[in-house]
C-alpha cells in the first residue's frame, strides 16, 4: 500500500476524488422542513433550501474573503502541479547535455550552459564548476545550491498550508457572526421565535463553516501531495548532481592539463664546457 501511495498518479487520483466529494457535498440540498404543515394536513413538507442557495444568501465580508482565498488556492494548486514535475525540474535533455559536455571535456561550454539553463541540476552544478579544481569546495558549493533550491520549492507551496489553516478560522468567524445575528433576531421577537426560524438562522451561520472547510480541505490535501513530490524530485536531483560532480572529477583527473609537467629548467640541457686550447709549438 505504501508503494502504491508513493505513486504520483495515485496521489493525483486521490486528490481528484476528494475535490469531487467536496463539490458533490456542496450541491446537496438540506431535506428539512422550513415551514411545517398544519396539523391534519396531507400536504407534503416543503423541501429546504440547498446549500448553494443558503451560501449565496450570505454575501458578507467573510464570504468574499473566503472566495478570494479560494481563487488564490486554486491558482497555487494548478501552478504547483505544473511546475513540480520531473520534465520541468530534471528534464532528460538537460541531464544528457551536461553529461555529454563533461565527457567531451568542453568545460567552457558546460559553464555557459549551466549558467543559462534554469533546471534544478544546472543550477546545482554551475556553482561547483566555478570552484574548480578544488573538489571539496566544489562539493560544498553544490550542496549549498541544492539546499537553497529545495527551500525555494517548499516556500512556493507554503502559501497553500497558510490558506488551508486560515479556512476553518474564517469559517468559525462567519459562524460566530451568524449566531450573533440569529440570536439578535430571536431577541427582537421577544424570545418567541419559532424553531423553524431559529434553525434557518443557524443554518445560515453554519454556511460559513462549510465554506471554510471547502477552502481548507483541497489546499491542505494539495499541500501534502506537493510536499511529497518536491521531496522526491529534489532528492533525485541531488543524486544526479552528485553523479555529474564525480564524473567531472574523474574527467578532470584524466585531462592532460591535470598531469604534472617537468619544469622548464630541467628540460633545457646544461651548456658544455669548452675544450681547453691546444698548447702552441715551442711552449713548455
Amino acid at each position: 500500500m505504501l508503494r502504491t501511495y508513493n505513486n504520483s498518479i495515485f496521489r493525483l487520483a486521490l486528490l481528484a476524488i476528494m475535490l469531487f466529494g467536496v463539490v458533490a457535498v456542496s450541491r446537496t440540498g438540506f431535506a428539512q422542513d422550513t415551514t411545517p404543515p398544519a396539523a391534519g394536513s396531507d400536504a407534503a413538507p416543503a423541501k429546504g433550501k440547498g446549500v448553494f442557495t443558503i451560501v449565496m444568501e450570505n454575501l458578507d465580508p467573510v464570504f468574499w474573503t473566503i472566495g478570494l482565498l479560494s481563487i488564490a488556492g486554486l491558482t497555487l494548486i494548478i501552478q504547483g502541479f505544473l511546475q513540480n514535475r520531473r520534465a520541468v525540474l530534471l528534464p532528460d535533455a538537460s541531464v544528457e547535455q551536461i553529461r555529454e559536455l563533461i565527457t567531451q571535456r568542453k568545460f567552457r561550454e558546460l559553464t555557459e550552459f549551466t549558467a543559462t539553463d534554469p533546471t534544478f541540476i544546472s543550477r546545482a552544478i554551475n556553482p561547483a564548476i566555478k570552484r574548480a579544481p578544488d573538489f571539496a569546495s566544489m562539493r560544498e558549493a553544490m550542496e549549498t545550491s541544492i539546499a537553497e533550491q529545495t527551500a525555494e520549492q517548499f516556500r512556493k507551496i507554503e502559501y497553500l498550508n497558510i490558506i488551508g489553516n486560515l479556512g476553518p478560522l474564517l469559517g468559525l468567524l462567519g459562524t460566530v457572526l451568524g449566531m450573533i445575528y440569529a440570536f439578535s433576531d430571536m431577541n427582537a421577537a421577544g424570545g418567541n421565535a419559532s424553531p423553524a426560524q431559529l434553525a434557518y438562522g443557524v443554518s445560515k451561520a453554519l454556511a460559513h463553516t462549510f465554506l471554510g472547510l471547502v477552502l481548507a480541505v483541497p489546499c491542505l490535501a494539495a499541500f501534502g501531495v506537493l510536499r511529497t513530490i518536491i521531496d522526491r524530485l529534489t532528492t533525485q536531483g541531488a543524486l544526479l548532481a552528485e553523479e555529474m560532480l564525480l564524473l567531472l572529477k574523474s574527467t578532470d583527473a584524466k585531462s592532460p592539463a591535470a598531469r604534472p609537467v617537468a619544469s622548464p629548467q630541467a628540460a633545457v640541457p646544461s651548456p658544455r664546457k669548452p675544450p681547453s686550447p691546444m698548447p702552441a709549438p715551442g711552449d713548455s
